[in-house]
């Protein structure tokens, strides 16, 4: 089934910048449809957005990455079997020509990865996880709900990015987004009654100034008891540090609730917080090139919880292979985005499992209502996934995917 046409426009994310929305069309007049996201907090070694630079959007702009795949990708692309997932993508790898995909921009690329297989899902009728999982996407994830924004998602005091609840003691899926629902409300109500503010960060979560990241997590713990469930019980806490957002590279300390600490020291107060709250999983607790934190940390507590990498690694399987060699982790976060391709995030989640590692497949701050991850999450079996609060609708959307998919399943 060949490809007959490409087309690419400039819409607006989550955050209300532009992205890249992509439809291909096959010769049958099926059309596919990706939605391309855009992070806020970014590891150095992400594959690269390309952006106008100009007046328009405050060089947000998204038209030159627009042009790219209407002109030169899709005089490429067009012409070829939209089933062969995997030569499309390398094409597209190899006619950028750049390690980072900056030359075509990786917006662009993803862009048609993604849509080149939603239109082979379609062609056949299919779901989006059955066409990339077959048969043995089988698996609903666990969701990491931000509840409490922080760090560079928020304009509050907090340095912690995130602060989530795990609803993990659940058989079914909606079971899970019912307890995160009930959480998330009884959370604003705490937080009103205590004169907090109750806006929301960009991934949906509430985001107060709070005396200290203990009173967020002694909130995570009160909205949970007084939803009705049980904290280490039912419903655990997760953390993403984004770290090397508050690392300050030219002395080479972390500026932490106003004091400059060491890795040793920040790994103490981590230490301190899995002793008194029920975490099963922190993500980016140091800088991304602050290795020596990494694997000490790693060594003591990755035998009690997740340890999750993603600034380290980026999606990128020849990073991932670094940190299994030197156990940096134990688990990775995956983004489609950060790669740029499919087949690539696939190759990612793949290599993070025969380490015998957690993948957990990740929005991004500035998102759209495309549900693309939810499938993927139930394709890979990943088992885990985050995509934010279970507020606004660009997060509730993949959400609402997945309770669909596990209506499908019979479950």
């Amino acid at each position: 089934m060949k490809i007959v046409s490409l087309k690419a426009y400039e819409i607006l994310d989550s955050r209300g910048n532009p992205t890249v929305m992509v439809k291909c069309k096959t010769e049958n007049g099926v059309v596919g449809v990706a939605k391309v996201p855009s992070g806020a907090s970014k590891g150095k070694n992400e594959a690269l957005e390309l952006r106008d630079g100009n007046s328009r959007y405050g060089g947000k702009g998204v038209l030159k990455a627009v042009r790219n795949i209407e002109d030169e990708i899709s005089r490429t692309i067009v012409g070829k079997n939209v089933f062969d997932q995997y030569s499309i993508d390398r094409t597209l790898i190899n006619l950028d020509g750049t390690p980072d995909k900056s030359r075509l921009g990786a917006n662009a690329i993803l862009g048609v990865s993604l849509a080149v297989a939603h239109a082979a899902a379609n062609v056949l009728g299919i779901p989006l996880y059955r066409y990339i999982g077959g048969v043995s996407g089988r698996i609903l994830p666990t969701p990491l709900m931000n509840f409490i924004n922080g760090g560079a998602h928020a304009d509050n005091n907090l340095d912690i990015q995130e602060f989530m609840i795990v609803p993990l003691k659940f058989d079914r899926f909606r079971d899970k987004v019912r307890c995160g629902s009930e959480v998330f409300h009884t959370l604003k109500r705490i937080l009103k009654d205590k004169g907090l503010n109750t806006g929301l960060g960009d991934e949906g979560g509430y985001a107060p100034n709070l005396a200290s990241h203990r009173e967020a997590l002694n909130l995570l713990i009160e909205a949970i008891e007084k939803a009705g469930y049980k904290p280490g019980e039912q419903v655990f806490i997760a953390l993403d540090c984004a770290a090397s957002s508050f690392y300050n590279e030219e002395e080479g300390v972390y500026e932490f609730e106003g004091k400059k600490l060491s890795g040793r020291e920040l790994s103490e107060i981590y230490a301190e917080y899995i002793e008194t709250y029920p975490i099963i999983s922190i993500e980016d607790p140091f800088a991304e090139e602050d290795y020596e934190s990494w694997k000490s940390f790693t060594e003591k507590f990755g035998k009690k919880i997740m340890i999750v990498g993603d600034d380290i690694y980026t999606t990128n399987p020849k990073l991932i292979r670094k940190g299994m060699e030197n156990g940096y982790s134990n688990a990775v976060l995956i983004k489609l985005n950060q790669i740029g391709t499919l087949t690539e995030t696939l190759e990612a989640i793949e290599m993070t499992k025969s380490f015998g590692w957690k993948p957990i497949i990740s929005h991004r701050s500035g998102e759209t209502e495309d549900t693309t991850i939810a499938d993927l999450a139930v394709a890979t079996n990943a088992g885990w996934i985050k995509t934010g609060s279970v507020a606004r609708s660009e997060r509730v959307a993949k959400y609402n995917r997945l309770i669909e998919i596990e209506w499908e399943m019979g479950i």
